[in-house]
């Protein structure tokens, strides 16, 4: 496409206006086409169908203007430059990861403050000196490559390593010598969704066959393979492991085993439910064999005792409980169980020291519990309060642990922890130019429409009167049976130095009570987690924390599918709508990259049951005429391989069209970046501006 095409089309949609003007905001006139789909009898237009098209010069130019009307309405923000200025200010402080041990190194990940990616340091044992193992700051001049996953072999001989590009999924993998740092020739391309897990001096990982030029971000995502690779060789040596040709839409990853017996192959067709196999590495003619089947249920093996395999699974038991496996002797009816169900959500076990470790959630903070390898109850382990705890790392034989803590108004904490003793001390404590004690958290329980009792956690300032008109941000996810337990948001602190109120419910459709709690938020059950957050909404309003007029709501990719459900269903409840890389249409979501694995939760539109409940909910398909929707600004990026930006695209432009009223509908396009994960610290202060600018500007709040 020839550059002065381009300049002129921009121009050409720049100079275009809506004759309505609707508001304030002339926003580009986005063409319509003849597009109509037929879906069991009904007949859905889908007129923007071109923003599909990501490579295309129309989608590119489109971009280009949306990206303009917003950044002039931002640029007019009286107080922006002062948001940035003291985020760019609470952001500028070290942060250390957990450290976590193999062969006779320690590692951890050290960020300066203002560093766009984290360093990964390497030191021998715990006293020797921190070297730099790999700064993924010098892949890139504008930070925008990023370290996407690690593995180090069981001997601390070798590095691997993946890396993403302006935020995509697609990963390519390079081999480190941990001594020298120098690199190996090896590089493996095409790898997407995939840990990398050693076997002597090798390693297995999954990819996918390489795309259409054009396609790679678009394209959907079929036959994933489990290769070996053999440091020094080329990826073309690499040995196929698995493939499943009968079905395309499966996910495969293969893990082994800490004393290097087992290779576990994990088998799933959605983000619910897994598969097992396994092959003894000690036996090399032997052929995978199937420990489980279906995907009803989920397994995880945490790892062997000998010939057995221990295994973390909610097989009659939606909270989970821990089992000894045999491999000769798969069936359930020969499990026998080391943890059993409790009442709280199992969310992990591993080995320290001569014990087991387990990680619980109770009402959506952490709880840890030790216990023998043969069950046996040994002790709490003393976290520091309510929060979320957070990469605990130890290894078998050896009793020096590590974790990380955190918590709404903490922030992420270090912690050794003496595995016998059961004494933690803090390892690494941030400064950070934030007064916790300024501020109280508290957790709530309020009623559903159905009645349903639900938690939420509210954080705000010590001493805040409950008159109705504090500002106030109401944060969702609900799906995937992800759970959202206390964290620690650096952008969060101005929204709460500013008055404001931070509000968290736990939704149906998300693991904090475990797979009930889950399934209670799926397929035609979606309803109620819309339901649950427009009560949380109802609750903060009656409670006189805030009031609609002072009431905004922000979720992403999930959450951002539940703002744009709720700004849909009841626009006039909220003032404000951040909908973050959301999935907005919902009759089409599982035909790009990964979206097909989202149908344990959503259904699809293939059935006529899942076309009758997807039509009535997708925020694309419920945008209604002369309706004023809440201020919005939508996030999205270019490198969105996940969420792909169409979902986004569509959405805004039948929101610009049919928006009634002054209440500004703005979409914010990154470039170099994708779904959110390794976004550059300089990215994400950019981001954080505009953000809270736009959520201060239209709450009606000033800057202090």
């Amino acid at each position: 496409m020839k550059s002065w095409y381009i300049f002129v089309l921009v121009g050409f949609i720049l100079a275009m206006t809506d004759c309505k003007q609707k508001n304030t905001l002339t926003y580009p006139v986005a063409k319509k086409v003849d597009t109509v789909d037929n879906y069991f009898g009904t007949k859905v237009a889908d007129p923007y169908r071109w923003l599909e098209n990501d490579t295309s010069a129309e989608t590119a130019a489109w971009v280009t203007a949306e990206n303009k009307v917003t950044n002039d309405y931002l640029s007019k923000i009286p107080f922006r430059e002062q948001i940035r200025e003291r985020l760019t200010k609470i952001w500028n402080y070290p942060r250390y990861g957990v450290p976590f041990k193999e062969g006779p190194y320690y590692f951890f990940f050290k960020n300066d403050g203002l560093q766009n990616q984290s360093v990964l340091y390497v030191r021998m044992g715990l006293v020797g000196e921190p070297r730099v193992l790999l700064d993924p700051n010098k892949l890139s001049a504008d930070g925008t490559v990023a370290l996407a996953g690690t593995a180090v072999s069981h001997n601390g001989n070798y590095l691997a390593y993946s890396i993403a590009r302006s935020g995509s999924d697609w990963n390519e993998v390079y081999v480190m010598d941990i001594e020298s740092g120098k690199l190996f020739p090896d590089t493996l391309k095409w790898v997407k969704f995939s840990g990398m897990s050693w076997e002597k001096d090798g390693f297995y990982y999954s990819r996918y066959d390489a795309p259409k030029h054009g396609m790679e971000l678009s394209k959907k995502n079929e036959f994933q393979k489990v290769y070996y690779h053999t440091v020094g060789t080329t990826q073309q040596e690499d040995i196929l492991i698995y493939q499943n040709l009968k079905y395309p839409q499966r996910n495969y990853g293969a893990s082994v085993t800490e004393d290097q017996r087992f290779l576990i192959l994990y088998e799933s067709e959605s983000t619910s439910g897994t598969a097992l196999y396994y092959r003894d590495l000690a036996k090399p003619t032997m052929t995978f064999r199937q420990l489980t089947e279906g995907f009803d249920y989920e397994y995880g093996v945490v790892d062997n005792v000998g010939d057995k395999l221990l295994v973390v699974t909610n097989y009659k038991a939606p909270k989970k409980k821990l089992i000894l496996m045999d491999p000769a002797k798969p069936e359930p009816r020969n499990w026998k169980t080391i943890i059993p169900q409790r009442d709280d959500v199992l969310e992990s076990v591993s080995l320290a020291g001569r014990v087991l470790v387990s990680e619980y959630m109770q009402n959506a903070a952490s709880k840890a519990f030790m216990y023998s390898l043969d069950g046996k109850f040994l002790h709490e382990m003393n976290l520091p309060g309510i929060g979320t705890l957070a990469g605990f790392s130890g290894k078998k034989g050896e009793n020096d642990a590590f974790y990380g803590y955190t918590s709404f108004t903490f922030p992420m904490t270090i912690y050794r922890y003496d595995v016998i003793q059961n004494k933690s001390d803090i390892y690494n404590r941030p400064k950070i130019d934030f007064d916790p004690d300024l501020y109280e958290v508290k957790q709530i329980f309020y009623s559903g429409k159905d009645k349903t009792t639900i938690p939420m956690f509210i954080v705000h300032k010590k001493g805040m009167s409950l008159d109705g008109t504090n500002p106030t941000l109401l944060y969702g996810y609900g799906g995937f049976n992800i759970s959202l337990t206390p964290n620690f948001s650096l952008s969060r602190l101005l929204f709460l130095e500013n008055g404001g109120v931070y509000a968290v419910p736990s939704l149906r459709g998300g693991g904090e009570y475990g797979e009930d709690w889950h399934k209670a938020g799926t397929k035609e059950r979606k309803q109620n987690v819309f339901d649950d957050f427009i009560s949380a909404a109802e609750y903060l309003i009656a409670e006189k924390y805030t009031s609609s007029q002072h009431l905004a709501m922000m979720g992403g990719s999930n959450g951002g599918l539940l703002v744009g459900a709720c700004m849909t269903q009841r626009p006039e409840l909220f003032k404000v709508a951040v909908p973050q890389v959301g999935v907005m249409d919902m009759l089409r979501y599982h035909k790009f990259t990964i979206g097909w694995a989202w149908a344990s939760d959503y259904g699809t539109s293939e059935t006529k049951e899942g076309f009758d409940y997807l039509i009535n909910y997708s925020p694309l398909h419920n945008l209604s005429d002369s309706v004023q929707y809440p201020a919005t600004l939508a996030l999205t990026a270019d490198h969105d391989d996940r969420v792909v930006p169409a979902h986004t695209f569509k959405f805004m432009a039948t929101l610009q069209e049919k928006q009634k009223g002054n209440n500004p509908v703005l979409v914010r396009i990154e470039t170099k970046a994708g779904h959110g994960a390794g976004k550059p610290t300089a990215k994400q202060i950019d981001e954080a501006t505009d953000l809270w600018s736009f959520v201060f500007y239209n709450l009606g709040m000033t800057f202090k």
